[in-house]
């Protein structure tokens, strides 16, 4: 098996922070996207929507989706439990991945894609939606510095693939400058640190 990665992208890092969690030892190989690799029919007979990661296994499958490919390890190797430890945590991981996913991942590339000129040889771009796009997710990250007021994690006391998501699409807002404020998000940035505390937060 292998993965194939971009490693500045963030949902590789949400791929490569649950195979740490998980202690999984598998090995990378770099699609270099800025070159416009992951265009390639090679890469396109892996992956028609020619996005990073996917997952190449030994029978000749190919995964692609950061979240499809934590669910079929988390298959073969359900502990340590990082999708929730029950009906009630799984509803609830489920729900603040979505979250993660519609809130900030998406709207911080909305706003990486349109307003950084990284993709403007490839795509139409439109800025003003790109900055209507970094205004949405600054907005999210208020709900979540409330939420996470009173919440040790995402899903309470419980750390997950939710907090993996939410994280790396945080991070992700650093390249146009979307970050959470001392004064308005101390709650954000105290979760954060509390990530960053774990040796998964570097992988």
């Amino acid at each position: 098996m292998k993965i194939y990665e971009f490693a500045a992208a963030p949902n590789c890092r949400r791929v490569r922070m649950y195979l740490a969690e998980k202690g999984i030892d598998i090995t990378f190989t770099q699609v270099d996207i800025a070159k416009g690799e992951n265009l390639t029919p090679d890469f396109r007979s892996m992956n028609a929507t020619a996005k990073v990661p996917v997952l190449a296994l030994e029978d000749g499958t190919h995964i692609a989706e950061s979240v499809a490919i934590q669910r079929y390890f988390e298959e073969l190797h359900p502990e340590p439990p990082l999708f929730g430890r029950d009906a009630r945590e799984k509803a609830l991981v489920e729900m603040w991945s979505r979250r993660a996913d519609f809130n900030l991942m998406l709207p911080v590339g909305m706003c990486f894609q349109h307003v950084s000129g990284f993709f403007k040889d490839r795509m139409n771009v439109y800025p003003a939606f790109g900055e209507d796009a970094g205004k949405r997710a600054m907005q999210f990250m208020a709900i979540l510095n409330d939420h996470l007021s009173d919440h040790e994690y995402l899903a309470g006391d419980y750390f997950s693939v939710a907090d993996i998501g939410m994280v790396c699409s945080l991070d992700f807002g650093k390249v146009q400058n979307l970050r959470p404020d001392a004064e308005k998000h101390p709650h954000l940035i105290r979760w954060r640190g509390q990530l960053k505390q774990r040796p998964s937060f570097g992988a």
